[in-house]
């Protein structure tokens, strides 16, 4: 079941997000972050606007997926980052695919026209995933970031929706 995340969700999805850090192939975050850390982040997500959704199997916060007003200007208002997250135990069971889809169908109801998703080259389950809704390389920026002392590249890819 995917529903829009409350508060009380916010522990569950931190530690998903923070299973994605030590394989270095998700997030730029090098250490775990924390609850009160990411409140800000969370407060910024509405179910009108920018959701944060999450995935439930049997009862548990298994996935989720978010919506970021993309650069912060007004002009970018049709545009959104999006990210995903699936549980490590969950990974290869179509939730990202789930998820994905449903943004997607979302987007009217959500006054998006654009959505964009940063991927470092070396996640090919992520590229795979968006490639597969569609979404197309936009930009790319070559050793961007510095992961276990490995220079890597990042992927900006886009979709019109």
């Amino acid at each position: 079941m995917i529903r829009d995340a409350t508060i009380e969700d916010l522990p569950a999805i931190i530690e998903i997000y923070n299973t994605s850090i030590p394989g270095r192939m998700a997030t730029a975050d090098l250490e775990p972050v924390t609850v009160t850390s990411r409140m800000e982040w969370f407060t910024a997500h509405t179910p009108e606007r920018r959701p944060l959704w999450v995935l439930e199997v049997d009862d548990e916060i298994k996935a989720w997926f978010s919506f970021r007003s993309f650069y912060g200007r007004d002009a970018y208002r049709h545009t959104a980052e999006v990210s995903v997250y699936v549980s490590p135990d969950c990974h290869h069971k179509k939730l990202g695919t789930q998820l994905l889809a449903k943004a997607i169908s979302s987007t009217p109801t959500l006054d998006l026209k654009t959505l964009v998703a940063f991927i470092f080259a070396h996640n090919q389950p992520s590229l795979n995933l968006f490639k597969k809704y569609d979404f197309q390389q936009w930009g790319y920026l070559p050793q961007i970031a510095e992961l276990n002392g490995i220079d890597r590249d990042l992927v900006i890819l886009g979709r019109q929706v």
